[in-house]
């Protein structure tokens, strides 16, 4: 099992200056050991995320032709709605189109629906027709809100952490441009999983800023040990917790004092044969306001400590890695 270290967050907003600053020590620690922390008292209230649950399940049992009236476009470029099994392919810091395409012939074995802030007019939400799923809009859309308050919290504790000044990296995604996506891994072989015919999700890591993670019980999810690459250790649901891990861009942000940790979903532990059950999660990706220059922050870097990445800025970056996940 992974070392993740659970920190209690009941203070981040309301704490006081020490007590904020604990909280900031004890993420700051486990971003740089392992790229991962569990928080608890995180302020999404565990009915809320039950909910979002059940909403997913009754979007994914849907037919897949009604699934289809809320299509994702082809290409990356527009991030939304709904993707059936193996249209998207994840893969690490892959590139070429060719090889691209060969990472296709074991297809992700998943299912997914996109959405975002509704003020994103670059990438518009794409829904159901209402009379398909009455009300899963209006949930999803009041659940991205509670998701977005937890992660500026999370932004002005990690602020303290990197010492940035006031505004603070809060300030960085003042547009909101996240991304909340439902998953559905279908229930699969344990043979086939293990033959490599197919695969859940490959190993890779996410290229935003920080993400949250709602697990089901089933488990599945491992991250790759910090010293030992190529080695994964299951990451299993806490109750009453949110997974959070770093992603690139904060990565390279905090110039690799953070983890951008690799992490896949397999096998949920101790299930390794017969037939591997059906997995829902919740992720919801953040990343920072298009225009914001990405360059290692002071602190960061310095005599003996030289920036180890070119400045970039987000919207180049992250289109560049959606552009490889959907073959358009």
């Amino acid at each position: 099992m992974a070392d993740i270290p659970i920190v209690d967050f009941a203070q981040a907003a309301s704490g006081t200056k020490e007590e904020k600053e604990h909280i900031a020590n004890q993420i700051d620690a486990a971003f740089r050991n392992i790229g991962f922390v569990y928080l608890k008292n995180h302020g999404v209230p565990r009915e809320k995320v039950d909910e979002c649950f059940a909403w997913s399940k009754n979007f994914f049992e849907l037919p897949i032709s009604t699934k289809l009236l809320a299509p994702h476009p082809p290409g990356g470029s527009h991030h939304r709605g709904y993707s059936a099994p193996g249209v998207e392919k994840v893969s690490q810091h892959e590139y070429d189109a060719n090889e691209l395409h060969k990472l296709r012939n074991v297809p992700d074995f998943k299912e997914s629906y996109e959405s975002g802030n509704t003020n994103d007019e670059a990438q518009p939400n794409i829904w159901l027709p209402e009379s398909s799923l009455p009300g899963f809009r209006a949930f999803m859309e009041s659940y991205f809100d509670v998701c977005k308050a937890l992660v500026h919290q999370l932004l002005d504790i990690l602020s303290i952490a990197l010492n940035v000044p006031n505004p603070g990296l809060s300030a960085t995604h003042a547009q909101s441009l996240f991304q909340l996506r439902l998953l559905h891994y279908p229930a699969i072989s344990a043979q086939e999983l293990a033959g490599k015919k197919r695969s859940r999700i490959n190993a890779h890591s996410d290229f935003g800023t920080v993400t949250l993670l709602f697990q089901d019980a089933v488990g599945g999810l491992e991250i790759e040990a910090p010293t030992r690459p190529g080695e994964f250790r299951p990451a299993p649901p806490v109750p009453d917790t949110v997974l959070v891990n770093v992603g690139d861009l904060m990565s390279r942000w905090s110039n690799d004092r953070w983890k951008s940790t690799v992490h896949r979903v397999g096998f949920p532990q101790g299930n390794r044969e017969g037939i591997v059950p059906d997995r829902y999660s919740i992720p919801f990706f953040a990343t920072a306001d298009p225009d914001t220059l990405i360059a290692a922050l002071p602190g960061c870097w310095g005599e003996g400590n030289e920036k180890r990445y070119e400045s970039v800025m987000a919207e180049r970056y992250v289109q560049m890695r959606m552009a490889a996940l959907y073959e358009g």
